[in-house]
């Protein structure tokens, strides 16, 4: 797309941005618009008009049956015969841009015989009947599309049902919002006959809506010149200003681009690498953006370098030699190859330094993605090809439909009412970058910027991310508000109760339509529960752990749990600290010695399991000697054994008794649980408990802090041999996601 831009607001053409190489020029679409619809004889005949769509035409399609475009010429002229535009020229004209434009950028010829059309049945007598009696139902229903989308205001008062059905029927079909977004272009390109008022509201709709959506299509080169367009309208000192600028550079005779788009030609030459280097100016609202950024622009920030290869292969191959041969930005480079954008654009960036310091940005890809980078869905051919079969339910599905608009169509299923969907899509438009990040399968989600784990999840599951208890973010632990940045690597943690709930929280971390379309929805449907759920969350964790587990729990484990985490655990005074050093039989629980099981090597003296890893057997155990004539029991994992023993701490040995028929296997062990927060999961772990046959001996369970809750049970098994059975019970929990041993290094001292 030509980077110059019609003033609308003062007749003639702005100074362009001077070409730096004419090998292959950009399209200028304006030029040859404008030869297309005066052409040589007078304006009422029009007699080059349709061969310029021709030509444009076979260019990408040389096998096309031309027959219908003369066809639609014919009835679109004879029918928009007298009718004449605000600019003084025959209304004709509007269409055969619309169409040349579309020609352009290669659409198939059902889209162009459409294109021809798309104004017949709104503003002359033409039926919809008529054109599918000579044109068929393809080229009706393109026809049909747009003119619906003709009636949508799209200003701040459109009426948001209206506007959900004309996207639902452009969903159906990208070709409808290509014929529209040519439309608007050229209705752009004229803009200057009209009021300066009108002039602004139509460049606010353009900005808000269209140019969004023509990004989210991937027409770049539609895009970019609406931007422009938009920009001498809304920004017209800051237009001129980067007129000046983009004049001045053009008037140089030393270009810093195009010295190194020659010594990369070398580099490629040498490494027998087939290419084509062009210089690719920038736009006007590309410099303008560059000029904030960077302050004083330089030569080289006028442009780009844009790398042209056959083979995808052929990409890498030029990235090497580049950053081989020359200086490379490696903080620049992105892989749009491996990771395509939302949009289907791929392409390799980097950035290579000049001696002089200037940086050359530098794009890389095939033909085929140049031609999809510039001309998006347009370029995707035509998606009823012979051998697609019909649904068979009415609606024609388009298998070239880029993802984002596939889910707009489920955003709208899924809303709970219109206006839901309209200012969710609105927030969705005016996100203008995405991120990349991986799953572990090493699948890929494509999220706006900002976006947290709460999109991340319904992005992958849908509805099913209800049941979301948490996340991994590059292996670690993260709450469901976290925000994600590019190429972050997320396991989403799910539960397995059917029945789960979404947070009403998770709607101050959702960014993307489809978690708050899916959160809003289940709330609308289930507003009772919600209510319950946003009240309850806090009831069933933050006001039980400060009140304690004592209500989920029975009143002697309350009683019991107060006695055993007063101190030691033990009758008052035993194994008191004294002369203010520490002792480790502070942090150790006496217990029966039928239920220790524990033999030690110290004569008279009895064993006492520590606290602060509470083993079992058959735990590897050692002992200390304390006072009182009593040995402490530690795990020798235990980080008070090596402290202890670093200090100079003799260790007793210590074994497990072989317990005999009659006795007890009977132990006390200490578990923490790691669980993120959500309605009844304190009754949920307990029942896990008993139904292991352990006894609750006391509990604590720390107010939520970040969606995560920390739980510490002291537990009472009737056999050593059940603490692996109980610890795997207690992880399957629906949120809980890991269970361990006690380990208190600052208590064990």
């Amino acid at each position: 797309m030509s980077a110059e831009a019609t003033n609308p607001a003062s007749p003639g053409p702005v100074v362009p941005t001077a070409p730096r190489r004419r090998a292959r020029p950009r399209l200028d679409l304006r030029r040859l618009g404008r030869a297309a619809l005066l052409g040589p004889g007078a304006r009422d005949r029009l007699p080059d008009a349709i061969g310029h769509v021709v030509d444009a035409h076979r260019a990408h399609h040389p096998d096309a049956d031309l027959e219908p475009l003369r066809r639609a010429y014919v009835l679109a002229e004879s029918s928009h015969r007298g009718q004449m535009r605000k600019s003084g020229e025959p209304y004709i004209t509007h269409p055969l841009a619309v169409t040349l434009i579309l020609a352009e950028l290669g659409a198939e010829t059902v889209t162009l015989t459409a294109s021809l059309l798309h104004d017949t049945v709104e503003d002359t007598d033409v039926t919809l009947d008529q054109v599918r009696d000579q044109f068929g139902e393809e080229v009706r229903y393109l026809v049909d599309g747009v003119t619906k989308l003709e009636k949508v205001d799209y200003g701040a008062a459109a009426e948001p049902e209206t506007f959900r059905k004309m996207l639902v029927a452009t969903g159906n079909d990208v070709r409808v919002m290509s014929i529209k977004l040519a439309d608007r272009l050229h209705n752009m390109r004229t803009l200057g006959v009209m009021r300066p008022e009108k002039q602004a509201r139509i460049a606010k709709v353009t900005r808000d809506v269209l140019i969004p959506l023509a990004e989210r299509l991937g027409v770049q080169a539609l895009k970019t010149e609406l931007e422009d367009l938009v920009f001498a309208i809304l920004h017209p000192e800051e237009y001129e200003h980067t007129r000046e600028l983009i004049a001045e550079n053009a008037a140089r005779a030393d270009d810093p681009l195009t010295a190194i788009a020659e010594e990369m030609r070398t580099v490629l030459r040498e490494a027998d690498i087939t290419a084509e280097v062009l210089i690719r100016p920038r736009h006007f609202v590309s410099v303008h953006r560059v000029s904030r950024k960077r302050g004083r622009l330089r030569g080289a920030d006028f442009g780009r370098l844009l790398v042209l290869v056959n083979e995808d292969a052929d990409c890498y191959g030029v990235l090497g030699e580049l950053h081989t041969c020359m200086t490379p930005v490696v903080s620049e480079f992105k892989d749009f190859i491996a990771v395509p954008k939302f949009n289907l654009y791929q392409s390799l960036h980097t950035a290579v330094a000049h001696p002089d310091g200037q940086v050359a940005e530098v794009l890389i890809r095939t033909y085929q993605m140049h031609k999809v980078a510039e001309a998006g869905v347009v370029a995707l051919g035509n998606p009823y090809t012979p051998g697609t079969e019909d649904p068979g339910d009415g609606e024609r599905a388009d298998p070239t439909r880029p993802g984002w608009l596939s889910r707009l169509l489920d955003w709208q299923r899924a809303a709970p009412d219109p206006d839901t969907f309209w200012s969710t899509l609105r927030e969705d438009l005016a996100q203008d970058r995405e991120i990349t990040v991986f799953r572990p399968d090493g699948g890929t989600l494509g999220l706006p910027e900002g976006a947290t784990c709460v999109d991340a999840a319904y992005a992958q599951y849908g509805e099913d991310a209800h049941a979301c208890i948490g996340a991994r973010v590059n292996g670690r632990l993260a709450t469901l508000s976290t925000v994600l940045r590019d190429g972050d690597t997320v396991q989403l943690l799910m539960g397995q109760d059917p029945a789960s709930e979404p947070s009403r929280e998770w709607l101050e971390h959702a960014h993307t339509p489809a978690a708050r379309i899916a959160i809003q929805r289940w709330l609308a449907t289930h507003p009772a529960t919600a209510e319950t759920a946003a009240a309850g969350a806090a009831r069933d964790l933050d006001e039980t752990a400060t009140a304690g587990a004592a209500r989920d729990l029975d009143e002697t484990a309350t009683a019991s749990a107060a006695r055993d985490l007063d101190g030691t655990g033990a009758p008052a005074g035993s194994g008191s600290r004294t002369g203010g050093a520490a002792d480790p039989v502070a942090d150790a629980v006496a217990v029966r010695s039928a239920s220790v099981g524990a033999l030690v090597d110290l004569p008279g003296a009895s064993g006492r399991l520590a606290r602060c890893c509470t083993p079992v057997p058959p735990d590897e155990v050692t002992g200390f000697a304390v006072r009182g004539g009593a040995v402490t029991v530690h795990r020798v994992q235990c980080p008070a054994v090596a402290r202890m023993k670093s200090a100079g701490r003799a260790e007793v040995g210590v074994r497990w008794a072989e317990a005999t028929e009659d006795e007890t296997a009977g132990c006390r062990v200490t578990l923490f649980a790691e669980s993120f927060g959500r309605p009844h999961l304190l009754a949920d772990l307990t029942e896990a408990i008993a139904l292991q046959g352990a006894e609750i001996v006391s509990a604590t369970v720390e107010p939520p802090s970040q969606q995560r809750v920390r739980h510490t049970y002291t537990l009472q098994l009737p056999d050593a041999a059940l603490l692996p059975a109980l610890m795997r019970a207690m992880r399957n929990v629906p949120g809980v996601y890991d269970v361990s041993r006690a380990q208190h290094p600052a208590s064990a001292s």
